[in-house]
């Protein structure tokens, strides 16, 4: 059994490898056996940073987070029914979960638990090389757990389901081998690539928010565009909605929404649905079950793409792009400024997100009924002009715009 103190105390800080070393010695205390699980593991094989932490105890959880948590001077958060805890170690949180495991009563449905040996919970898991384990006992800290030939998985580079079901049991597992084929630059093994095109309509019994939250994780990686290649490739992405595409346009669109700032999943949705018509538009925010703002964005791009145009008039002023562009979200505004062709059109997006949209009159309506006018609209029309005024140049000051006041109340 190999045993990997070294690449553990090589790679983690010393902190985490004493905050290990104390939890295996109080869970055999507890009479429990602990254990380092999922992608900590792989990524200690792979010499990758990863400081996400989960333990499985054959045991109590809940008990044993209280314990630790109490230990590190925090309050756990417990769940009993589901026989899990978390706690938090300085900046780190720290995940425990009773070994345990599933059996899927139809397809697409969430598994029905029970407590298990640690090797029952690494064959209950999504590929091999996420179903290794660590062993944290006194006497065996640092031993590997690997039932499914998981290292040797990764020494071929290889993403490799447990068994020919897995698809169908849980097709969000579609999803996150593709996000681990690219983020690590592996290859689907060649019958995971084979029951994965098989099974890509199994996505239709997965919900929408499920759906969402894979293909969120799947936008917050470091290049998401190769992940939708590779899932437009296999027929994925087509399964989510036939009408969704992850080519070139869209790889060198989201190239470029990195360069304007850190990747936001959200925006990238926004580019991802930006061809698509009014009812594949509602289909897809449908089937991801897309709500709140991001879905508001969703319509405002549609709607705005179409209105593109009468941002290239000629003499459009600074506050003509104001006018034309304040009802739309930044989010919306942005995804257009990647997406458009028009250098000109581009250039007046940029300018509203960053500098227009920003500009205030210095006067509020208090200032304005000092100066006499009432309330009502022909105070909201002047602040209005105020604001138009100030985006154009014509008043750069406070007293120029009481100035601006005072002339507009002699003239009326």
């Amino acid at each position: 059994m190999d045993n990997l103190l070294s690449k553990i105390e090589a790679q983690l800080p010393p902190e985490v490898v004493g905050l290990l070393r104390t939890a295996g010695e109080m869970a055999q205390r507890e009479g429990q056996r602990l254990y380092l699980v999922g992608g900590v593991v792989r990524d200690l094989l792979l010499g990758r940073p990863n400081l996400d932490l989960d333990l499985v105890v054959q045991g109590d959880a809940p008990r044993l987070a209280r314990l630790l948590a109490k230990a590190s001077g925090e309050k756990p958060v417990v769940h009993s029914q589901f026989g899990t805890g978390k706690f938090r170690h300085g900046s780190l949180s720290i995940d425990v979960a009773t070994a345990r495991s599933e059996t899927y009563p139809r397809p697409g449905a969430l598994p029905v638990v029970t407590p298990a040996t640690i090797e029952d919970d690494l064959l209950r898991r999504d590929f091999t090389i996420n179903a290794m384990a660590i062993d944290l006992g006194v006497a065996s800290f640092g031993q590997l757990l690997d039932p499914c030939g998981g290292r040797s998985d990764l020494e071929q580079r290889l993403i490799r389901i447990l068994h020919d079901g897995s698809f169908v049991d849980d097709a969000t597992r579609i999803l996150r081998a593709l996000r681990y084929e690219q983020r690590l630059r592996f290859r689907l093994e060649e019958r995971t690539e084979k029951l994965l095109c098989q099974h890509a309509t199994m996505l239709d019994t997965i919900s929408g928010d499920r759906i969402r939250h894979e293909l969120e994780l799947n936008l917050m990686e470091d290049h998401p565009e190769r992940v939708l290649r590779r899932a437009v490739e296999l027929g994925v992405l087509q399964a989510i909605h036939p009408s969704l595409r992850g080519n070139g346009w869209l790889a060198q669109r989201f190239q470029h929404a990195r360069q304007l700032g850190p990747p936001d999943p959200a925006l990238y949705l926004l580019l991802l649905v930006y061809h698509l018509g009014d009812d594949d538009l509602e289909e897809v925010a449908l089937r991801l079950n897309v709500s709140g703002q991001v879905r508001r964005s969703m319509r405002q791009v549609q709607r705005l793409r179409q209105a593109l145009d009468a941002l290239t008039e000629p003499d459009l002023p600074r506050s003509g792009i104001h006018r034309l562009l304040k009802a739309y979200s930044p989010a919306a505004v942005t995804a257009c400024a990647l997406a458009c062709d028009s250098p000109v059109t581009r250039s007046r997006l940029m300018l509203y997100l960053d500098e227009l949209r920003h500009v205030k009159p210095c006067l509020d309506g208090d200032d304005l009924k000092r100066l006499g006018l009432q309330p009502g609209p022909p105070l909201g029309r002047m602040l209005q002009a105020l604001l138009r005024a100030k985006l154009d140049g014509k008043v750069s000051s406070r007293k120029e715009e009481e100035a601006l006041v005072r002339q507009r109340l002699r003239h009326n």
